[in-house]
């Protein structure tokens, strides 16, 4: 019954996020996109073909090694720098999250929940979960790591797969249907649990610590939902992130306490370096933010409504890919357009990802590209 319950609700977030999407204030009428001033521009130096590639896929990094992912199972790791394959594996069922990576170990969900983890093309074990889960497993410390729908956390052991752990969590009735937040902060699991940042003990489980960023308002379960979303920005043992629809805050993930917090309407994850955080808000326009204190920097306010992804800060540049298939490139100090590279007309699945001096971007054709990056 608790596993029926728990897919019910499922069904349930999803119905209403989407009734909320198609009844809410019309989408920002986009203005006309200004002139590519070519200033800076990206020069490929190698591309792939993934399979079609049908969830916010977050590619992971591993020394210079890359992991991806697509919807039917296929997993492939490449040397980031060549795009040059070093092992690939195709699973038969299809997946829902993914991957995780830590150069040896790669883990992913499958769209019938089971966790699978895999080592040069070999699975090494699979076990099942009780609830379907969007957020990439995180593979750190010879253990894989794993937020379920429910908002459970889960621990495996790396090698064997044996559970040693399990966290439950039972609150709101419903969640969020995208990736939320799973990081490792030294010898802290960093995890997102509703409107919360909390950091568990990696080898037991218990609770260290766990703050507000934001807290749930609203008359119904869906203006209620506050879920923390992926990706994070972090410097030092300080991690910044963003509350859906809700804030974006900052917690020293030492101590547990909380350093700032900001309303803002976005959906997506952050990024940032250690002056600025960078983030797409509801409506589509970049905005630039304090790390020191939350204040608002600048905004670039012509992206509204072309349907962004999550922002990506890389050699001094904040790079947004939108709908269209565009990757726009500013400043980061303060938000002058640079230069602008097309993608694909599918659009990019997450942030691009930066490895080195190469930026990688994945569209949801299955493309994948690799930029050399300016100096």
């Amino acid at each position: 019954m608790q596993v029926m319950r728990i897919g019910a609700l499922w069904g349930a977030a999803f119905v209403a996020l989407m009734l909320v999407a198609c009844s809410g204030s019309p989408k920002p009428k986009m203005v006309e996109m200004p002139a590519n001033p070519g200033t800076v521009t990206l020069r490929s130096v190698w591309s792939t073909t993934l399979p079609t590639v049908k969830f916010a896929m977050q590619p992971r990094v591993a020394g210079t090694q890359l992991a991806l992912a697509a919807s039917d199972g296929s997993v492939v790791v490449l040397d980031a720098p060549t795009g040059k394959e070093v092992w690939k594996a195709k699973l038969a069922s299809g997946l829902s999250a993914g991957p995780g990576f830590d150069g040896q170990t790669l883990a992913v969900m499958t769209s019938g929940n089971e966790l699978v983890a895999l080592r040069q093309g070999k699975e090494l074990w699979r076990q099942r979960i009780t609830s379907h889960t969007l957020t990439p497993p995180l593979v750190a410390g010879q253990r894989v790591f794993v937020l379920g729908g429910d908002r459970t956390v889960w621990a495996f052991d790396g090698l064997t797969g044996r559970r040693l752990w399990q966290q439950p969590r039972s609150g709101e009735a419903l969640v969020l249907r995208q990736p939320g937040l799973l990081a490792a902060v030294g010898d802290t699991l960093v995890v997102g649990i509703s409107g919360k940042l909390a950091g568990l003990n990696p080898l037991t489980g218990s609770m260290r610590w766990e703050t507000s960023i934001a807290s749930p308002r609203g008359t119904n379960d869906v203006e209620r939902l506050v879920d923390l979303v992926s990706p994070a920005a972090r410097v030092d043992d300080v991690v910044c992130a963003r509350a859906f629809q809700a804030a974006i805050g900052c917690v020293n993930a030492n101590r547990g306490n909380l350093v700032w917090t900001k309303y803002s309407s976005g959906s997506l994850g952050i990024t940032g370096n250690d002056e600025r955080l960078f983030s797409v808000d509801g409506d589509g326009a970049l905005q630039a933010w304090s790390r020191l204190d939350g204040e608002k920097l600048w905004s670039v306010s012509w992206l509204r409504g072309r349907q962004s992804v999550a922002p990506v800060h890389a050699n001094g540049l904040v790079l947004v890919g939108d709908a269209s298939g565009n990757l726009h490139m500013f400043t980061a100090s303060e938000g002058k357009l640079l230069g602008r590279a097309f993608t694909d007309p599918s659009g990019l699945v997450s942030a691009p990802i930066q490895v080195g001096n190469t930026l990688i971007a994945v569209a949801a054709s299955g493309k994948v590209f690799g930029w050399a990056l300016p100096n």
